[in-house]
């Protein structure tokens, strides 16, 4: 995978901002980045004429203000030593739509974006960049830590699932530490299973076995730089597979989980996969990683249309 060498870091003023920023501290440190673009975006304004024409400097001295407030926040977290250019940008408008026209305009290796579990406010849509953004996107919930020590990788085996696989490998390689990387198989037993004369615990043992299988071929295709990788094989029992990966994140106590966004080109970027989708809207414990390659994605649909 592609080393995050540009990163944009979406702020909003609240308690949030100092984990994103320790988090953008140790992107930048494990991956050499060059730089990064600390981000806010206000909301329309929508100030009438007569006020702008009143007190001309009234925008220019509230993104200036924001601009002083993230870096504070960043002097106060960022930690001392790591050599990247460090950027401040006020955007005004819809957030979503600034973050996405920033990555392509920046042309930006990753998004790091918050996910809110107590503190005020709504965090940013992390749904609709995900779909649409032209880069990868990191969720972060609020007070994680910046670990890597054991990763998640769900996997059906699929190029998405090797470009997640991948990308955890080069995380792990780059971090210097001893990483462990789980990777897992959430699989099905098909509800006609009866009529081939097997009973349902005797067809559950013939599909690990396929993917047992499986993971062996999609293991061989990847580098895997000597990290260990440890396969995990669940049974989905109740037809909802992100509960499965939460739970076992929770068993291993992962430091984050990756999963690669199906779509892969312009045609099939808005469709990053029901599992991904579901995960950004349930799991508010583990940062989580979407990859997607630089710029395989719908991202300038997204710029050119302004939908």
């Amino acid at each position: 995978m592609y080393q995050i060498k540009k990163l944009i870091v979406c702020l909003d003023q609240t308690d949030m901002d100092a984990t994103l920023v320790k988090f953008a501290a140790f992107i930048a440190e494990t991956n050499q980045s060059k730089k990064i673009y600390f981000t806010n975006v206000i909301r329309n304004l929508n100030i009438p004429k007569e006020v702008l024409n009143e007190f001309p400097n009234l925008i220019d001295g509230m993104i200036e203000e924001r601009k002083s407030q993230m870096r504070k926040t960043v002097e106060a977290h960022f930690g001392k030593g790591i050599d990247v250019e460090i950027a401040y940008v006020v955007k005004e408008g819809q957030l979503s739509k600034k973050i996405l026209k920033l990555a392509i305009d920046k042309s930006a290796d990753m998004i790091l974006v918050g996910r809110k579990v107590s503190l005020p406010g709504s965090g940013v849509v992390s749904q609709r960049l995900a779909r649409r953004a032209s880069c990868s996107l990191m969720i972060v919930p609020e007070n994680s830590k910046p670990r890597i020590k054991k990763l998640l990788v769900p996997s059906d085996f699929s190029d998405y699932s090797r470009d997640a696989m991948e990308e955890a490998v080069t995380i792990a390689e780059r971090s210097g530490e001893k990483v462990e990387i789980v990777c897992q198989n959430v699989f099905t037993v098909p509800s006609g299973y009866h009529f081939t004369g097997k009973s349902y615990d005797e067809f559950a043992s013939i599909m690990q076995t396929h993917a047992e299988i499986n993971f062996k071929k999609f293991i061989r295709k990847i580098d895997t730089k000597n990290i260990k990788i440890h396969a995990v094989y669940t049974k989905d029992e109740d037809d909802d597979p992100v509960e499965d990966i939460i739970r076992v994140a929770k068993e291993i106590k992962a430091d984050g989980i990756i999963i690669g966004a199906k779509g892969r080109t312009a045609a099939t970027a808005l469709f990053i996969g029901s599992m991904a989708e579901r995960l950004i809207q349930l799991n508010d414990q583990f940062p989580l990683l979407v990859t997607r390659p630089k710029g395989k994605n719908a991202g300038i649909i997204e710029y050119i249309l302004e939908i």
